[in-house]
């Protein structure tokens, strides 16, 4: 069922009938007042130039205004382009003016397949994109809302679903897929912005006889149902004209028994052209992954020094515990180290990939290993702050048991774990070493919220009691914070529209804009 809700401009004053669309040229370099892509560019940084809202008038921060949709749990980040605001749920997007906060639109499609959330969309000229429960990609008409397209990416009724939010990179949509609960064949797919048709598929289990392959066992049906989900979205560097991807874990989830070999290239960092979708490099962060440890968190490009010399970064934090910095040129690996405390490596190899402990691995009796399967980070967007040079990560230190439920050849989930206690804590991190820098802690439990950082001299993320927090990115001080009264999963975003910036937070299912206080009238 398809449903559109169309709130008429003229009624409502509202913009988006004189709004332009969005030039795929311009996410080369956006605008520094918008917030066009999901990570706001292509560096996946998540660092913003506006300063209006600065660490020394933060404390003045006011509510502008609010939108409660009324849907399932907001984990997206909106695109804000020429004045209006692009968010989602599943199976709902929504258009709202960026300047009071009333809905433009309204589009509802109902689906089958798994709701655990939707991350946003991606737009290209005049058309937003976005991927739905039964995995299937929508094309929108971002004037009102109305479907150009319906594409299927995958069939759902073998467990494929979708969360993440595309990737428009000039005429491409890159898009990826969801689930595990069985044993499906991950993959990443471009497709044609017009039309829905399909540019290319990379499939992240490698066909057998092909590089990687000799990873797995001699057997195909467990490379051709090895998993390694694409669910994030990745990162691009113009310059190299290369799309970098974070994979998810092989399956079966838990058990290594019927899959021996490092599993290419399930939980790993890869660099493809996006032109034709052909692998480029590659690094694993998780070899043979038995913990449900997926690498798919943002890869963060930037350039710095490293040693001596300036290079092209790329930095991931990884679900593992451990943060990685590579030469995104080449993927050679630079630096490996835990940052949280670990209990489940011994070491690092030659190549920079943690060495795991036999005894770590799930059993029928239990193993104690830090961190759980839900990670030491996820989803939660990181942040990077050319200004300080840090490297920004919500953090979660979870002590959990890994029951192997299943042997032989299981399918889907062949075990699980029982976390025993969990503490989170944002963390800077040197990305030169990987050492923690400064630590604030945001409460016990796992919850963990994603991270925004300004040239205001900010950083916004959120606690576990329902706090907007606002820290010095130099040293974890806070500066303010707000009682939202929720759970904040979703990244803060920030715009200026008009001379005025706004920071944009979803709390549960209601989306928050603050700003300062607008200037006396004179008299």
């Amino acid at each position: 069922m398809v449903v559109i809700f169309l709130l008429f401009a003229l009624s409502l004053h509202v913009p988006f009938a004189a709004a332009q669309g969005l030039d795929p040229a311009a996410l080369l370099r956006p605008a520094t007042d918008t917030w066009p892509t999901y990570n706001g560019d292509y560096s996946g940084g998540r660092f913003s130039t506006l300063d209006q809202i600065n660490a020394g008038n933060v404390g003045s921060l006011t509510l502008a205004w609010v939108f409660q949709p009324h849907g399932s749990s907001i984990k997206s980040t909106p695109l804000e382009v020429n004045g209006i605001l692009y968010f989602t749920a599943p199976d709902n997007v929504w258009a709202v003016d960026a300047r009071f906060g009333r809905e433009i639109w309204h589009y509802l499609r109902v689906s089958e397949g798994d709701h655990i959330g939707n991350r946003g969309l991606g737009m290209y000229k005049n058309w937003l994109y976005f991927t739905t429960p039964d995995a299937h990609l929508v094309c929108l008409d971002a004037k009102d809302g109305g479907v150009r397209w319906i594409v299927e990416l995958a069939d759902p009724k073998l467990g494929y679903f979708s969360t993440m939010a595309p990737l428009v990179i000039r005429d491409h949509v890159i898009v990826g897929v969801s689930g595990d609960v069985t044993d499906v064949r991950g993959f990443l797919e471009s497709l044609d912005p017009e039309t829905g048709t399909i540019q290319w598929r990379w499939y992240t289990d490698p066909d057998p006889g092909q590089p990687g392959s000799e990873t797995w066992p001699n057997d195909p049906d467990a490379i051709l149902h090895g998993g390694g989900m694409t669910w994030m979205t990745g990162t691009y560097d113009p310059e190299l004209n290369l799309l970098y991807w974070g994979t998810g874990n092989p399956n079966p989830v838990l058990a290594g028994e019927g899959r021996a070999g490092d599993n290419l290239f399930t939980c790993s960092i890869v660099a493809l052209n996006p032109d034709t979708g052909k692998l480029v490099w590659y690094f694993q962060p998780s070899p043979h992954d038995v913990h449900d440890w997926d690498a798919v968190e943002t890869p963060i490009l930037f350039d710095a020094e490293f040693k001596g010399k300036q290079r092209k970064l790329l930095a991931q934090a990884s679900r593992n515990g451990f943060f990685f910095l590579l030469d995104r040129t080449n993927g050679q690996h630079l630096v490996t180290a835990p940052f949280i405390d670990q209990t489940w490596a011994s070491g690092v190899d030659s190549r920079g990939r943690p060495v795991a402990k036999p005894e770590a691995a799930p059993r029928p009796d239990g193993a104690l290993v830090e961190p759980g399967s839900d990670g030491a980070s996820n989803w939660m967007a990181p942040s990077f702050d050319p200004q300080t040079g840090l490297f920004y990560v919500n953090a979660r230190r979870i002590f959990s048991i890994f029951y192997l439920t299943a042997t032989g050849k299981p399918e889907g989930w062949a075990g699980r774990d029982r976390i025993l206690w969990a503490n989170s804590t944002l963390r800077a991190l040197d990305y030169r070493t990987g050492k923690v820098v400064w630590n604030h802690e945001i409460g016990n439990g796992e919850g963990i919220s994603g991270i925004l950082t300004t040239s205001g001299h900010l950083l916004f993320s959120a606690d576990n009691s329902g706090n907007l927090l606002a820290l010095d990115p130099a040293t974890g001080k806070t500066l303010w914070h707000l009682n939202a009264g929720g759970r904040m999963d979703a990244s803060p975003m920030t715009y200026e529209l008009d001379g005025r910036q706004y920071l944009i937070l979803a709390v549960q299912d209601i989306l928050y804009a603050f700003a300062l206080p607008p200037p006396l009238p004179s008299h």
